[in-house]
Formats: C-alpha cells, structure tokens, sequence
C-alpha cells in the first residue's frame, strides 16, 4: 500500500491531536498529585504491577550504567532518558571499581554510585538497582575484583564458602550505602528493585545441587538486609519463592510467559536495543521498529516494567571491557555513545512511550481479553466498562504481509510485523511501523585542533629482552593473569637454547618453523631479535596457535614472546581457572626433529617500559629539556617517516625552560606541517599510517606507543603487532574508551 507524503502528514497530525485529546481525558483530575515515595512507603506488588502504598505504575526503563560515562554527562543522560518517556533508570552495581583491592574501597568520582542515584531522584524517577556481585555486562572479569581468585579455595557463584563470605560482604557495604542516603523507596528514595546475581539459570546447571543450594542462599541473604522492596532474579525461571524471576532477551512479550507464581507480576530487564560488539564486529543494527513491536507487545500482554538494555552505552573506559569487547558499548541504543540522539530511534520509542502512558489506566486496571481477527492477526483488549475506559493492541504477527483487520465494526490497516494502539479502543495512537521521527547520521571529522597539532611519535626504548634479563623465572611459562594481577595487559616470555651445527636443517628449502600455542588472547614473537609474527584469539576461541617461519643460528638462540590479554573473561563456569598467556611452544623443522621449549625454562618480563615510564601520559612524553626516548626512526625508516607520517611542533615546544634547539626543531617542524596540511584530511594519512606502522614493525621494532590524538587508521588492515594509543582530544578519548587503549590487529 503506498502512501504519499502529504497523507502521512495529516495522518501523524491527526494521531496528535488524538494523543492530546485523549490526555486530558484519561487524566486523573482531581486526585491529588501523588508523590512517588515517602518515608515508610509500602511496596508491593501482583500480577499486574508493583504498587507503592496501593498505587499502581508502568515502568518504562533504561540502562545507564553510571562507570560507563563522565559524572559530569550523568544530569544530561538522565534528563534525556526523562524527555524521551523514561520514568526509570537501571544500572548495575560494579564491584571491582568499588573494591579494587581487598578492603580498599572507591566511591569516588565515576564510581559515585550514591550521587548516581540522588541524581535519578532529582530528576523525579525511579531507579533499579542490580547488585550481582557477578553482573556480565561485557565487563572485566564479570565485575568480580581480581584479587577474588587469589582467595583460596574458592569457586566462584557456587555454593563455597570463600565466595559466599566475600559476596555477603560487598552486598551489604553497598546496602548501607544506599540506605544511608535512604535511597530505597521504603526510605523515599528512587530505587523501587533490586537484582540479586546475574543470569544464573545456565550456571546452576552447570554446578547442579550446589548451584541450587547457592542460588537459595543469595536469595536468602538478600532478604536479610531488609532495604523495604522486592528483589530480582533474571533468567532464573525457578527462583526462590520470595524473589521475583525476570526476563532478558528481544521478545519477551512472545518468549516468556512470565513467573510461576501467578501473584508476581511481568518484569523484562534487559531489551537488548541492539548487540554489544567485539573487535572485528560489524556495527550492530536493530531497528526502531523492531523494538517498538516487542515492547509494545510485552505491555499487550501484561507486562508491566521494561528496561531497554541500553539506553545508553558509553564507553569501556581504559581496562575495563570485557575479552575482545571493543572500548565503544552499545552505541546503536537511543543515546549513542556520547549521549547525542540516536534518530530514529528514540524519537520513535518516545512516541511509544507517550502512547503507552495513555493506555496506562486501562492496563493497570482494566480487564483483559483476546480476540482473533485472523491468521497471525489479533487485538489484545483492556476494558473498564463501567467507566468508559478501553485500550486495544492491534497486533500483525506476519512478517511478509501486511493486513487490514475489523475491530468492532471498523477496518484498520496494519502493516507487517506490527501493533497499532488504540488509545480508545477506536483511535490510532501510534502505529510500531509508523515512524514519525526524524532520522539522523552521525559523522566524525577532525577537529581544527587536531589537525594543527597531531604529532606521530615512535618510542624505541622497548628492546627484546633476553632470558638473564627476567627476574621471575619458571620452568614452564606461567599463566598471565596470575603474572600481572590485572594490571596490565602485557607479559614477556623468553626462553634461549643451544643448536649444534648438525641440529641445523641441512636443505636450504627447508624453514624452521616457531609454533607457539597460547591460552590467549594475542602475541607477537621474536626470534634473535628479529620479528617473526603475531597472532591472536578471538571473543569465542581465545586459545590460539601462532606458527612462523624463521631463521636460526648455530650456537644460543633466544626466543621472545610479548604475549598479551585483550581484558578478562565475564562469563561462565569457573572463572577463577581461566588462562591467558603462553602455553606451549615448539620449533619444528630441524634436523634432529622437533625441538619442544615447553619446559625449557622460561623467564618473565611484567608490564612493558613505556607503561612504567608513563610515556602516554604528556607530561612524560614531552618533559621540559626535550622528548625522552620518544624520536624519529633512524635510517631508511626516517625517509618513510618524512613522506607518509604527518609532522607537527610538539605541545609545549615552545615553553619556558625549553632548550633553544629543541625551539628551533619544533619551529621547523610547524613549517613542515603548513607545507603537508592538506595530508591531514579525512583518512588518507590513517592509510599512510598503517602502512608506515606495518613496515616498522615488519623490521623487527616493537610498536609500543604512539602519540597523538587521530583514530582513524585504527580501522586500517595493514597494522600488526601491539599499539598503545594516547589521546588528549576529549572526544575522542572518551570515544576510544581511555587515557590509552590497546589494539590487537
């Protein structure tokens, strides 16, 4: 059916002034506003909605989670969450930024979880609490500290002892935090639910009796703390008798047919608004019709609180994604990554929300019933006779045809895949197909700053260290994470051995090959010195073989591998037993056969020089007396560097207590710079930058940092090897996720 603009003009006009008419028909006149919560409020709940003190309410939801962005963004994002129909915000409780170290706490800044809160109270709205202590979320380690694995003999979210303490007592730190700024409803405050563990379901049948005994015990010991509201599972079908079991997942409305208990009410926690993405991942795409059909199908059905998984993302800021998840955390949701509009799908699902609103007395306390009105077509009916009030759902289950269908007397077209609400039960409101929002395209360019003042910059000082040089030494490699206790993603593995003239392969056309299997996630090798190669995992096999050719010498090789994590894994059984970091290693092709180093001996190198020197940093890379280490590439690296990389004086070149040199070089430098401006547009120096990086580390140099402030070439396919990323440019620092990033290409 095709429908010319100008119809569509008067269509969307004439469901407006349905929506305003239909306002102030439905509107509670002359009861006396109502305040959300009070000290002593009563919270409880049945099947159709949670009520405070007997009043009912739908929730429309988002998930903001308060680590994922700068506190000075929180009062916008809650205000545009607000604006675009939300009543509640959701986010998770993060305890290794709260407990970094065992009794070490930071509630600070970004990890001031209670102003979060007061600020969703200022803002007049709800807010849902999701404690965990194991929360996912695409987050380091699953929001469990490191310094949890060291405890011995524990076994994490399973029925041990160790674990259980420790979980107790975060929970309740947390717990009195809030209730000390008496930010529960019961108090007052926001927070009308609180969520205890995370997505348990698949594990407890994964541990069995003992996952059942754990799973009762936290619902146990979250009862205990009294905090006056009900507590969550989601995706815990069989949760305990007091604690109410939600949904995750795109179609609740279809999917889930909501507690056993029929006297708990139809919650949905997580409506992914799109797909978190791991590096190599396409953008994730789910349309704003798409999601505007499952939620107003879950409200049809008799739901009464939905939370959109996100609302808003942000960023992963420094070390905190999760294995293989990239910096940038659902940006397709309705406030994109820096909190602008994603368009259209928050104007759309604002629409939804208003139409939503108009229905709310009906769905609360109306009288549901369902009528078929053909093959995959029906309307989902809440009617209160007595007082003229009634809502009807219009659903099109069919994917591939659209459909006109008679409800009580009247035809009404509706498309494909789709729901038309009638706020009246005769009335269009809105139509899930029916997009009315504007659409929106965002795109990136260098700011004038940028460009006047990048300066691409190679740190030399990382040199290959040999076997003597390390300190810790094993007869095996040792895992990673035990090495680094997260704080830092990178080891160095060594080892050396001896080769007799007769060990050598005696045909020319035959390599020695260097194998070297790796727990994860990505490593880059050198043999004498000299680069061989790298390799790397991936989000769903992090275990992975690299197997280089190479060349040997008679007598002592030494043999090095920068092995690195690419974040900690935050899901599954047994967690505390992950691995990362070397396994084994092999060299094939010799004459005397296969050479294996496994338990050759093998010396550890923690962290890497520029990170102890702090050379990301610009009071480091750029410290009065001139740059420490930080140069050009000598010889024919110099040529390349002059043709394809762009040059600019260094910040602060020019100040106080600067030698008169290094004045003078970075006043040469500006004049390069005006001569090659026009290499700084757009990506064709990100090209240029790749091949340059390529070729260097193609001659055996670590990459292992690079200053500046562009991003494009990170996109690029011709970067191997390990690159530490430092950016000063605010938009693009929060964009990349920190004060450096690491990528593995």
């Amino acid at each position: 059916m095709h429908v010319d603009m100008s119809h569509r003009v008067r269509l969307a006009a004439a469901a407006l002034v349905a929506v305003a008419a239909l306002a102030l028909a439905l509107a509670p006149g002359a009861a006396a506003k109502w305040q959300r919560t009070r000290n002593g409020t009563v919270v409880s709940y049945d099947r159709r909605s949670l009520m405070f003190d007997g009043h009912r309410e739908i929730f429309l939801s988002g998930s903001i989670h308060y680590p994922r962005s700068p506190p000075d963004m929180w009062p916008e994002l809650i205000a545009k969450a607000k604006e675009g129909g939300l009543n509640t915000i959701e986010t998770y409780v993060f305890w290794n930024i709260h407990e970094p170290e065992k009794g070490e706490f930071n509630f600070e800044g970004q990890n001031d979880v209670v102003r979060f809160f007061q600020l969703i109270q200022e803002h007049d709205m709800y807010a849902m609490v999701r404690l965990g202590p194991f929360i996912q979320a695409e987050w380091n380690h699953g929001g469990l500290p490191y310094w949890l694995r060291e405890i011995p003999d524990i076994v994490f979210r399973t029925n041990n002892e160790p674990y259980k303490m420790h979980m107790e007592t975060f929970v309740k730190i947390i717990i009195k935090r809030l209730k000390d700024a008496n930010l529960f409803a019961s108090q007052g405050g926001p927070i009308i639910l609180a969520q205890i563990e995370n997505e348990y379901q698949h594990m407890e049948a994964a541990f069995k009796d003992e996952g059942t005994k754990y799973i009762n015990w936290a619902a146990k010991m979250a009862i205990s703390t009294n905090i006056g509201i009900p507590w969550i599972m989601c995706k815990q079908t069989k949760a305990p008798s007091d604690v109410i079991p939600t949904c995750n997942g795109r179609n609740c409305g279809d999917t889930w047919p909501g507690p056993t208990n029929k006297s708990m009410p139809l919650l949905w926690t997580e409506n992914w608004t799109a797909q978190y993405r791991v590096f190599g991942d396409p953008p994730s795409q789910r349309s704003a019709e798409d999601i505007a059909f499952a939620v107003a199908r879950f409200f049809s059905v008799g739901g009464t609180l939905a939370n959109y998984y996100m609302y808003h993302g942000g960023t992963n800021f420094g070390r905190t994604s999760a294995a293989f998840v990239m910096p940038k955390y659902y940006d397709e949701a309705p406030l994109d990554e820096f909190g602008l509009y994603k368009e259209p799908k928050w104007g759309h699902l604002r629409d939804l929300h208003q139409a939503l609103k108009l229905c709310k007395k009906a769905l609360l306390w109306g009288t549901p019933s369902t009528e078929k009105l053909g093959k995959q077509l029906e309307a989902r009916v809440f009617e209160m006779p007595e007082q003229k009030v009634c809502v009807a759902f219009l659903s099109n289950h069919n994917t591939k045809d659209d459909a006109t269908m008679t409800f009580r007397g009247r035809p009404y077209f509706v498309p494909r895949h789709s729901i038309s609400v009638l706020a009246d039960c005769e009335t269009v409101v809105f139509g899930t197909q029916h997009v009315n929002a504007q659409h929106n395209q965002r795109t990136f360019h260098f700011a004038d700053q940028t460009a006047q003042n990048n300066v691409w910059e190679m740190f030399d000082g990382e040199n290959v260290p040999k076997y003597k040089q390390a300190k810790i030494r094993l007869r095996k490699a040792g895992d990673l994470y035990n090495l680094t206790k997260d704080k830092t993603d990178y080891v160095w593995y060594t080892s050396s051995f001896k080769l007799e003239a007769d060990d050598m392969p005696i045909r020319s056309d035959i390599k020695t090959v260097l194998e070297v299997n790796s727990h994860g996630h990505a490593s880059v090798a050198f043999v004498n010195n000299k680069f061989v190669g790298c390799g790397h995992g991936t989000k769903m096999n992090k275990a992975f073989t690299l197997e280089k050719p190479m060349d040997l010498k008679k007598g002592v090789n030494h043999v090095a591998v920068l092995a690195s994590s690419m974040g900690m894994t935050d899901s599954g059984a047994y967690m505390e037993h992950r691995l990362a970091g070397v396994d084994r290693v092999q060299i094939t092709g010799l004459n005397a056969g296969t050479l294996d180093l496994t338990n050759n001996g093998w010396g550890h190198i923690v962290g890497l020089v520029g990170e102890r020197k702090q050379i990301y940093t610009a009071q480091e890379a750029h410290p009065a007396g001139g740059v420490r280490e930080l140069r050009k590439p000598r010889g024919h690296l110099r040529q390349l560097h002059r043709r394809q990389l762009p040059h600019a004086a260094r910040q602060g070149g020019g100040g106080e207590g600067v030698p008169r040199q290094a004045r003078l070089h970075a006043a040469r430098g500006r004049r390069r710079l005006r001569r090659r401006r026009q290499l700084l547009r757009h990506h064709r120096h990100a090209r240029r930058a790749g091949q340059v990086l390529q070729e260097v580390a193609q001659r055996g140099a670590v990459i292992q940092s690079l200053v500046g402030t562009s991003y494009s070439w990170l996109g690029g396919e011709h970067i191997v090897g390990t690159v530490i990323v430092s950016l000063k440019n605010p938009i693009l620092y929060s964009w990349l996720g920190g004060e450096h990033l690491t990528i593995y290409l």
